[in-house]
């Protein structure tokens, strides 16, 4: 890779694994750190994948084009995505970690046949608030998802609101993720578990626990 390419967030070069957890307390604070790192694969030709609520999508595009992004023009030569969390992460009304890894390795592979040698995403994840069937899931598929960014140039980016998320999701959320994003700084995560033995530890604390025996 040409170190002028490198993948660029809050001024800091990225590098190997890129999964991150980007953690956010206002819309304001979150496209003042993610606007830039859209633009510049934009400009760099890559691949731009963005997945949020269908009501925000106004805003969404508002605030890009405001910082110079070329929203109508990369969108008509599929540069640029703007795709519903309705249509993707919970498709059919349900959360399926199989069904979105699929969908994501899908996305992944057919950039690469389109031309597009590296992609971009950014995934709002307010939807897992909600009470559907299988966001349960949700852990399963993040970590999972590791496997996706070891295997293509991709830097797959899922931003929480930090202020909507439990103590307990936040946690887990650092386990499955190698970089995070606080406070406008990235830094390499310390928290981060092998996907393999996280999984392992996921699986352990949902088994259900043996009845007491009785004396």
């Amino acid at each position: 890779m040409n170190p002028a390419q490198h993948i660029t967030l809050c001024g800091k070069q990225l590098h190997g694994l890129r999964h991150i957890c980007a953690f956010f307390d206002s819309r304001d604070e979150q496209y003042a750190v993610l606007t830039p790192y859209l633009k510049e694969g934009i400009e760099r030709g890559d691949q731009v994948l963005t997945i949020l609520e269908s009501k925000t999508h106004a805003d969404h595009t508002a605030r890009l084009t405001t910082a110079g992004i070329p929203v109508a023009d990369a969108s008509e030569r599929g540069q640029l995505k703007v795709l519903a969390s309705e249509d993707t992460y919970l498709k059919g009304g349900s959360f399926a970690a199989e069904r979105m890894y699929k969908m994501l390795e899908d996305a992944l592979t057919g950039a690469r046949e389109s031309g597009f040698s590296r992609v971009r995403t950014v995934g709002d994840m307010e939807w897992a608030l909600q009470e559907v069937d299988g966001v349960e899931e949700l852990m399963t598929y993040e970590a999972h998802v590791n496997q996706l960014a070891s295997q293509h140039d991709c830097t797959l980016l899922c931003a929480y609101d930090i202020n909507l998320f439990s103590g307990r999701v936040i946690a887990d959320v650092l386990a499955t993720h190698s970089h995070v994003l606080l406070g406008g700084r990235i830094h390499e995560n310390p928290h981060f578990v092998d996907p393999v033995t996280y999984l392992q530890k996921l699986a352990l604390r949902r088994k259900p626990a043996s009845p007491a025996r009785i004396q």
